[in-house]
């Protein structure tokens, strides 16, 4: 009976070993996907959700060169996105390094069967603490995050995609966020706040902002200088 309960044990041991590995290896190969886009300019639309401002839809050119400048060109005028917006990239909610791996199943989004695994970086002193993504297996794509970080609360990113699926660049993005860590972007805050004031007031804890982005086209790998991410 002793053998036959060490024998299972031994049979459950190495099935979790291998259900880890093939996370682990899920996790590399998206990971490695997405480090692959060195660089790109978007022509977007982007629509910002907070319940104390009013803010109209701005739209514009988005550049990115990895791995964390980020600036957007508005039409009418020109706003510079710090790093503490970088969390409008899938690569920074995604814990960079060595992490452990948590294979937590299948489940269903929008009707479609998909992976869930559950990251933790190894670096005690990451700003990001958990991450779970949910992936399209059979494309290698993320199709949502949900991210713990230790100074921007918790961040849920949906990914729908499109015509770039090769780049595992999405069409439209929508980040979700606690509105008492809402960091808005340089440039915005200063156009379109009723008041320079305004704040984040007590009764908005607890509730969710979002912004949306509608990537019309890119232009990805051309390569695009230091010089245009510098502050102005």
């Amino acid at each position: 009976m002793r053998r036959k309960v060490c024998l299972l044990g031994f049979i459950l041991c190495a099935a979790l070993q291998a259900q880890a590995t093939d996370a682990t290896k899920l996790f590399d190969s998206l990971r490695n996907k997405i480090l692959l886009v060195k660089d790109y300019s978007a022509e977007v639309k982007m629509k910002i959700n907070v319940r104390f401002m009013r803010i109209p839809e701005l739209s514009g050119t988005l550049y990115f060169k990895s791995p964390d400048k980020m600036r957007l060109e508005r039409h009418g005028g020109l706003s510079i996105l710090p790093k503490k917006n970088n969390s409008l990239m899938l690569r920074n909610l995604i814990p960079p390094g060595h992490a452990t791996v948590i294979d937590a199943g299948i489940t269903t989004i929008a009707g479609k069967s998909v992976r869930l695994i559950k990251i933790v970086p190894d670096d005690e002193n990451s700003d990001i603490v958990l991450t779970k993504i949910w992936i399209d297996e059979q494309q290698l794509l993320a199709v949502r995050t949900e991210t713990a970080t230790r100074t921007q609360g918790t961040l849920v990113m949906d990914l729908e995609y499109g015509r770039y699926i090769s780049y595992g660049l999405p069409d439209h993005v929508t980040l979700t966020m606690d509105v008492k860590d809402f960091k808005m972007p340089k440039g915005v805050t200063m156009d379109y706040m009723e008041s320079s004031e305004v704040k984040p007031s007590e009764d908005a804890k607890g509730k969710k902002g979002t912004i949306q982005i509608r990537y019309l086209s890119y232009e990805i790998n051309k390569g695009i200088s230091d010089d245009l991410f510098k502050e102005r």
